[in-house]
């Protein structure tokens, strides 16, 4: 269901109780927090990095919390819809008045999606901007390369192998992309399979089933590729820094 992706993404709007209480923001205007586990480590990165001027920092302090008030107005949307959808299914109807309420239906669900889209897409950029700062010519924009980056130049690796694991990173932060992709894929797969197990007819619902799960068999192969990629490269830099001793 659409709560399961919420979960899922952490837009659920509820505190993970795996949570560090260190990153809990408790001081001046940050007092009412953001409601997510997620944004406040990446506001606490930022906070703490030296990347950002006071300015720099108020002005991120805006963007996290629209994105908040972005995903508290979609827990609304959502928990409206949820509850139209029992009554409407509990209601006896004529025919062509519940195709008529078929349509808003998927309407609203079109819309849920987009602003799920959104929402996803403006988490990325805080997450991009958190690490890199504003208006920096970043050699990378995945935090995951960014940090490899960082460790390699720190390394002991010669001029031609710093690089060549340059050029490594460049292939490993395209594979990132499509596996996110690849992901949000999944994930509107999932909300229209949960609509057509609902509302759609046998055929409609076997092609949705297929589609999800060859998406699904992708998804986690690429992750797979992922982390073993991720593994291999920062055994290089693990190797390369041992070496130092």
């Amino acid at each position: 269901s659409l709560l399961v992706i919420l979960a899922k993404y952490r837009l659920d709007g509820r505190k993970d109780a795996r949570a560090l209480s260190s990153n809990s923001l408790t001081e001046g205007p940050e007092q009412d927090g953001l409601e997510d586990p997620r944004l406040e480590k990446l506001w606490h990165k930022a906070k703490t990095s030296g990347k950002f001027s006071r300015d720099e920092l108020d002005k991120l302090w805006r963007e996290f919390q629209h994105h908040r008030e972005k995903v508290q107005e979609y827990n609304v949307l959502l928990e409206t819809l949820s509850r139209t959808e029992e009554i409407q299914e509990n209601a006896i109807n004529p025919s062509d008045m519940r195709h008529a309420q078929e349509e808003v239906l998927h309407s609203r669900h079109a819309e849920l999606k987009d602003r799920l889209r959104r929402i996803s897409q403006g988490y990325d950029r805080l997450r991009k901007v958190s690490h890199q700062g504003y208006g920096a010519e970043a050699e990378f924009e995945e935090p995951r390369v960014i940090d490899l980056w960082d460790l390699a130049q720190s390394a002991n690796f010669s001029e031609k192998e710093l690089e060549a694991f340059r050029e490594e990173l460049k292939h490993f932060e395209v594979k990132i992309e499509k596996h996110n992709h690849y992901q949000k894929e999944l994930e509107i797969s999932n909300q229209k399979l949960r609509h057509v197990e609902r509302f759609g007819d046998h055929e409609h619902l076997s092609r949705n089933k297929e589609r999800y799960a060859l998406l699904e068999e992708k998804t986690k192969e690429l992750g797979y590729k992922v982390k073993k990629h991720l593994q291999d490269l920062s055994g290089r830099i693990s190797r390369a820094r041992h070496n130092e001793l």
